[in-house]
């Protein structure tokens, strides 16, 4: 995200590289002949540009991250934990309405370094590729930099999510237990359950998200010609989770199958839990719990995209302060 910030006159005005809209930068100089210097996010220039900074990227991108997914994760919670029971129970079987925050503190444990890595690693690697590709390609480094951050990320996000699921369908009543109970009937294998499935979802899902909502913001500022206000921030990423919410629901259920099943082991892999679900239930079954989890992830997307950049917003003010303060002490 892109924003103004005042300046000395007797100063060079900055520029900071921020986030999402490195791109926008580079192929719109809609900011031109302002008065304002363009402040974005990752790399400080005055005069002329720094060389870009992986770390400072890195760790500025984790903050913001992290921050964005506890507060998602927080709000939605409940929502979660129904699309979650939707997608267990077997044929008819009856909702479970209670303990809706069953888990939640044990999960953020989990969220925030997930979400952390995941941010710290689409950035950098997003920035990377968008040098490297033309700009008619800029959809498939964020495509690719998506596919890559969710990978990262699985090594916590797995064990977080199954955790998680064991507790919202009352497998076990804390994260503590969970790790502990998991470990001594199945093995640390078993902290990893529908690993697969899991990448089958979330590497597909973490690409498309991530590029519907670039693409938007890109082709919303380009229209607009200026800068987009928090609430538009938080409307492109509401479309663009609900969107991919809406794509991405069977993989959902297959992976949350694999994951609650247990030591049961009632599906052998990916493709024998979608035979098993069409045979004995329909594949409709293969949608339930759609609706919750495009209003969770809608809602999720309009919040975490605002937290997020809201929070780069501030790291970014940051930043150009400290390189303001700097300048003006060698003055």
């Amino acid at each position: 995200m892109a924003m103004n910030a005042s300046s000395s006159p007797t100063k060079s005005s900055a520029v900071i590289s921020y986030g999402f809209t490195d791109e926008l930068v580079l192929k719109s100089k809609l900011w031109n002949g302002r008065d304002e210097p363009r402040v974005a996010f990752a790399s400080v220039s005055a005069e002329e540009d720094k060389p870009f900074n992986f770390l400072h990227v890195l760790f500025d991108c984790a903050i913001a991250g992290g921050t964005a997914g506890v507060f998602v994760e927080a709000a939605l919670y409940p929502i979660d934990t129904i699309k979650t029971r939707l997608q267990a129970a077997h044929g008819g079987g009856k909702i479970n309405l209670k303990g809706l925050y069953s888990g939640l503190v044990g999960n953020l444990a989990g969220v925030f370094p997930a979400s952390a890595i995941f941010l710290g690693i689409y950035e950098p690697v997003k920035q990377k590729l968008l040098e490297t590709f033309p700009e008619n390609l800029s959809a498939f480094a964020h495509l690719t930099a998506g596919a890559v951050g969710g990978a990262a990320s699985s090594l916590v996000r797995v064990p977080t999510e199954v955790i998680k699921q064991r507790i919202q369908t009352g497998q076990f009543t804390s994260a503590p237990d969970a790790v502990r109970l998991i470990v001594r009937r199945e093995g640390l294998k078993g902290l990893f359950a529908g690993y697969g499935s899991f990448l089958l979802r979330d590497l597909p899902f973490d690409a498309i998200q991530f590029c519907i909502y670039e693409q938007l913001l890109l082709g919303y500022k380009l229209a607009a010609r200026r800068s987009l206000s928090n609430a538009e921030n938080a409307i492109v990423g509401a479309f663009a989770g609900a969107i991919t919410g809406a794509v991405t629901a069977p993989l959902d259920v297959i992976k949350t199958r694999l994951m609650v099943q247990g030591s049961a082991n009632q599906y052998k892999g990916i493709c024998d839990c979608v035979s098993t679900i069409a045979r004995e239930e329909g594949i409709s079954t293969l949608f339930k719990g759609m609706g919750p989890r495009v209003l969770w992830i809608g809602i999720g997307g309009s919040i975490f995209f605002g937290v997020l950049e809201k929070t780069k917003e501030v790291l970014a003010q940051r930043h150009f302060n400290s390189q303001d303060s700097s300048s003006f002490k060698l003055d």
